[in-house]
């Protein structure tokens, strides 16, 4: 299945007026198809942009299953001007290819000749202050865990959950890690919740977890596209030491780490499970 990744973003750039220019970029996941375009801020509407894709989907050759998405601002206007030419705008945090290449064009910027000299991240997303979990769908207990890279294959996957998110190009093996690297989790054992919970997570589009040192220290959910949610807050300095390892072990899993929310503490049944990345750097 083809995917192109896209993005429609104002770089520190002008016309030779002076005005505001914006650009949109399209790349397959693999980066073998590229197309770029820019024009001044007062031409980018919905027109502008469905003739871009247009173009690009001709130079491609192929269209993509569908075109993924990581701005928030970016989305509207994509998705309506996709949707005439029978394209699915998927949002999500994951895209890789187009984050390298905007990087890459960022250090591009400077050199042209109606640069504008601004403090420019190209990655940069406003996040809005992260707000509590709903009190009813509460766990009874979590905690964190690991599990052995060659353990996480040969076993969660193959498990009758309901709700999984496992996708194959995040496999431990896909991504080379050692068969004994440990793989960072946290458990939620939600008890009657567990369900309800489990479909909450699924709907907001889970990102990624973190700890975060706080008074009191708390795991933060990152979901959608600049969601953040307050998971659980603790005190206890074990439960803090717990979570340094689990970031230190998603350090050395290249961002790698899982949510897996079950019903009861016995260890036979599981809810949902999410295996996640975060991005590192």
């Amino acid at each position: 299945m083809t995917l192109w990744q896209a993005d429609l973003h104002r770089p520190p750039l002008a016309d030779p007026s002076g005005e505001p220019l914006w650009e949109i970029l399209l790349c397959s996941d693999d980066f073998a198809f590229s197309y770029g375009a820019t024009a001044p801020q007062s031409a980018v509407n919905k027109a502008w942009v469905s003739e871009q894709v247009s173009i690009a989907l001709e130079k491609a050759g192929n269209p993509p299953a569908k075109i993924q998405v990581f701005r928030p601002q970016a989305l509207s206007l994509l998705t309506v001007s996709c949707e005439s030419l029978g394209i699915v705008v998927e949002p999500t945090r994951h895209t890789p290819t187009l984050h390298q290449w905007l990087q890459q064009r960022a250090k591009w910027y400077p050199s042209q000749p109606n640069a504008i000299p601004v403090p420019y991240n190209p990655l940069h997303i406003e996040s809005p202050p992260p707000v509590p979990l709903p009190e009813n769908l509460w766990g009874e207990s979590w905690g964190f865990t690991a599990l052995a890279a060659y353990d996480f294959e040969q076993t969660l996957p193959y498990e009758p959950i309901p709700l999984r998110h496992l996708p194959p190009n995040l496999m431990p093996s896909r991504l080379g890690l050692a068969s004994t690297t440990p793989i960072p989790g946290t458990v939620v054992d939600a008890g009657r919740q567990a369900m309800a919970l489990a479909q909450w997570i699924q709907a907001n589009a889970p990102a990624w977890l973190s700890y975060v040192r706080g008074e009191p220290d708390g795991l933060i959910l990152e979901a959608g596209l600049c969601d953040r949610w307050v998971f659980t807050t603790f005190s206890d300095p074990d439960v803090a030491a717990a979570g340094q390892r689990f970031e230190q072990r998603k350090r050395e899993s290249q961002g790698l780490h899982f949510l897996l929310v079950r019903p009861d503490d016995s260890g036979m049944t599981t809810t949902g499970l999410w295996l996640l990345q975060q991005p590192l750097g």
